[in-house]
């Protein structure tokens, strides 16, 4: 992530919730600052690390670490939802066709990318299903869907790894809502 995006995020959640502040603590010293609790939150969705594993990095205890990481969750959807987490407009879908038509892909509303990611901690009684023959390793998913300028309009994480990427194409929301309105008219 780039740093100016980053502090524009921590600036964001300071000015939303006072949670993302610097205070005096009970016992008059300086509580974890701002940065250090986003960073932790943000450590911990990108590598996928427990709470406790990102204590000795942060000095942050558990506790702590995951009351940070559900308020940022809760405060990027609030603040975040109207602009980056919703679905296309029409006006967005009509900017989309026609660039696309422009570069020679009449139709066409982004580009679907499926890549399987492995699922350490899958349970026993789910790895038949989530197995992937070609690595041997339990595999969850992910399929996105992004325009020409990289936004992201769908993202489903979830399907098994034995599926492969046409069954999960054949199957996306997105796509399928898509020809339902082709079919209509």
């Amino acid at each position: 992530m780039q740093k100016h995006v980053f502090l524009r995020i921590v600036g964001d959640l300071s000015s939303s919730d006072n949670y993302f502040t610097q205070r005096i603590d009970a016992a008059n010293k300086e509580g974890i600052s701002p940065l250090a609790k986003c960073t932790t939150t943000m450590r911990m969705l990108a590598y996928g690390v427990a709470a406790d594993a990102v204590d000795e990095y942060i000095k942050i205890g558990s506790s702590t670490t995951l009351e940070c990481l559900l308020r940022f969750c809760k405060g990027i959807i609030r603040l975040y939802e109207e602009v980056y987490l919703r679905a296309p407009t029409q006006d967005d879908l009509q900017r989309i066709l026609h660039v696309s038509e422009m570069r020679g892909f009449p139709g066409m509303i982004g580009s679907i990318d499926c890549m399987h990611w492995e699922w350490k901690n899958c349970p026993k009684a789910w790895e038949g299903q989530f197995t992937r023959g070609d690595k041997g390793t339990t595999t969850v998913i992910l399929e996105a869907v992004a325009s020409h300028d990289l936004w992201i309009w769908h993202a489903f994480f979830g399907c098994p790894g034995t599926l492969n990427d046409i069954n999960v194409l054949d199957r996306s929301p997105v796509l399928m809502m898509w020809n339902r309105e082709r079919l209509r008219g």
